[in-house]
């Protein structure tokens, strides 16, 4: 029996449930923030807290429709924003990483049914705990969802959820623990690939040679990374132009990474003194927002309006990292660029990039719509099976799917499929959160009752061997086998559990840029193929 005052408050929740699920979310991002030994939960706290509320009285539910709308949200979000990056790591060779990541994750199918075999855990049990200590909540809503659709009872079909929040902390837990030990045994001694500082150098052209060619032709053959902004010739600074040569005496100013900084000289000819990169008589420069649709997703090599304007991009920046741009660079909406520009033509050029910030907090619902209804309609058209049988991408996998594609397509004409970071990075959250709360709260009932039979510390117990035997296989056979750089392996680790907590233990252990560059590569494939896994778990298992 529960005590009066909290049997008051379930009587007051219970026909409540929108006071229900912002008291859950608010409950969750309070404990979420509480860190222990440098590690917290952060929103799959949401989860725990609709769990605790769940477990109270089986009326205390987020109505399903919440749970499905904030799947959608989050997923299709995930793939517009990760996208571009994909594509990027796939033609950087990523192909390799990607498919190593993908056999990890088939291993570690296997090691979920040796616990099926071993503790007799149903199907829907052995998805749930395969998803959970990989901690992968898409492929969750998507053995879920392949239950419901069954017509399998509510309960049968909070097994997986049960699963999933049994070995879920551990499934966290263990992963930063076989990072550690990974760092302090198999990285030992390797340097971290850290992101080279840019800096700005002024020099003076003495060197006949570096006049032969236009200065555009001329970094392209010796592969300079330099970014050149202002000359200055006969008295006058102006805006560097990359189809014209340089001229002997011409004062020029550059940024390029620190370690090319001597090679620039040498080539040129020597350092001035003079700080032409601060005179701002003749020009100017301006950080701009760019939301103008008619500049995103758009080549710096084709924006003839700068031309025009006789401006140039000298750096841009990107989430909370400055990007040193080239003319294949491709302008994304909410990046912030640095611009250099005659003065007098200086509010032109915020007009031409936009420079909205309201813009950037919009999102353009007929692209955001039409794509998501594309990846569900997606997710209702059935893939074959190898041996017979079929399966569904789901509500997790269809828009997930979509946005890939869109988000490294870009635009269509006119279309601009991408969103501003900020936007995208708002939706993310709050789709996530809302499935959370909604699972949580759904499956508290069930929950509470399972984990205090036998079989729930059996389900602990698995979860945490598994995520740690695919945490540690990852790591020494990525670093043994494949000689990934210990960065990008961490990061890939990341990837590989889809979770954002190993992510920022990643990043904070190591402030190496490689852990991006890892996690992106291998994210999208890891979360499709968990998502395939988990769902043939339901039939394997059986």
């Amino acid at each position: 029996m529960l005590p009066a005052m909290l049997s008051r408050v379930v009587e007051f929740l219970a026909p409540q449930p929108l006071i229900l699920l912002f008291l859950v979310l608010a409950l969750g991002f309070a404990l979420g923030r509480v860190r222990v030994r440098g590690f917290a939960f952060g929103v799959a706290a949401v989860l725990f807290v609709g769990l605790a509320f769940g477990a109270l009285d089986p009326r205390l539910q987020v109505p399903e429709v919440v749970q499905r709308l904030g799947l959608v949200l989050f997923v299709y979000t995930v793939g517009l924003s990760t996208g571009p990056g994909f594509v990027a790591a796939l033609r950087r060779g990523g192909v390799r990483d990607a498919a190593f990541a993908a056999v990890t994750l088939a291993l570690g199918a296997g090691v979920a049914l040796l616990a099926h075999a071993a503790f007799g855990f149903g199907p829907a049990l052995t998805a749930g705990l395969y998803c959970g200590a990989l901690t992968n909540t898409p492929a969750l809503a998507a053995v879920t969802e392949r239950l419901r659709a069954a017509g399998a009872a509510e309960s049968l079909a909070a097994e997986p959820v049960v699963a999933y929040a049994i070995s879920y902390p551990m499934g966290v837990l263990a992963a930063l623990v076989a990072l550690v030990v990974a760092r302090r045994t198999l990285f030992r001694g390797v340097p971290p690939a850290r992101r080279e500082p840019l800096e700005v150098v002024v020099l003076r052209v003495t060197r006949p040679e570096a006049c032969a060619l236009p200065l555009g032709a001329l970094a392209r053959a010796a592969g300079w990374r330099a970014r050149f902004g202002r000359v200055l010739r006969a008295g006058r600074v102006d805006v560097v132009r990359p189809r014209e040569p340089l001229r002997p005496g011409d004062v020029v100013s550059a940024v390029a990474p620190a370690s090319e900084v001597a090679a620039l000289v040498e080539a040129l000819g020597e350092r001035c003194a003079e700080r032409i990169d601060l005179d701002r008589r003749t020009l100017d420069h301006r950080r701009v927002f760019v939301s103008n649709p008619a500049v995103v997703e758009q080549r710096i090599r084709d924006l003839v309006g700068l031309d025009r304007l006789g401006a140039r991009i000298t750096r841009v920046r990107r989430g909370d990292a400055d990007v040193l741009p080239a003319g294949d660079t491709v302008l994304q909406p909410g990046d912030r660029v640095r611009v250099l520009a005659p003065r007098e033509r200086m509010d032109e050029v915020t007009r031409f990039f936009g420079d909205s910030y309201r813009a950037l907090a919009e999102v353009d619902v007929l692209t955001f719509g039409l794509g998501a209804a594309l990846g569900l309609a997606l997710g209702l058209v059935p893939l074959p099976l190898p041996g017979g049988g079929a399966f569904q991408l789901g509500l997790a996998g269809g828009p997930l799917v979509v946005g890939l594609a869109l988000g490294a397509l870009g635009r269509s004409g006119p279309v601009v499929w991408v969103m501003p970071y900020n936007a995208g990075l708002t939706l993310r959250q709050i789709g996530l959160v809302l499935f959370l709360a909604g699972v949580g709260t759904r499956s508290g009932w069930v929950f509470a009752r399972t984990f205090g039979e036998a079989g729930g510390l059996a389900l602990f117990g698995a979860g945490a061997a598994l995520t740690f035997a695919v945490a540690m296989l990852t790591l020494w056979a990525g670093h043994a086998i494949l000689r990934v750089p210990p960065g990008v392996l961490a990061g890939m680790l990341s990837g590989v559990f889809t979770q954002p907590a190993v992510l920022a233990f990643a990043k904070e252990g190591s402030d190496d840029d490689g852990v991006d560059v890892g996690y992106v590569t291998v994210y999208p494939v890891t979360t499709v193929a968990k998502i395939l896994f988990a769902q043939a778990l339901l039939g394997l298992a059986g």
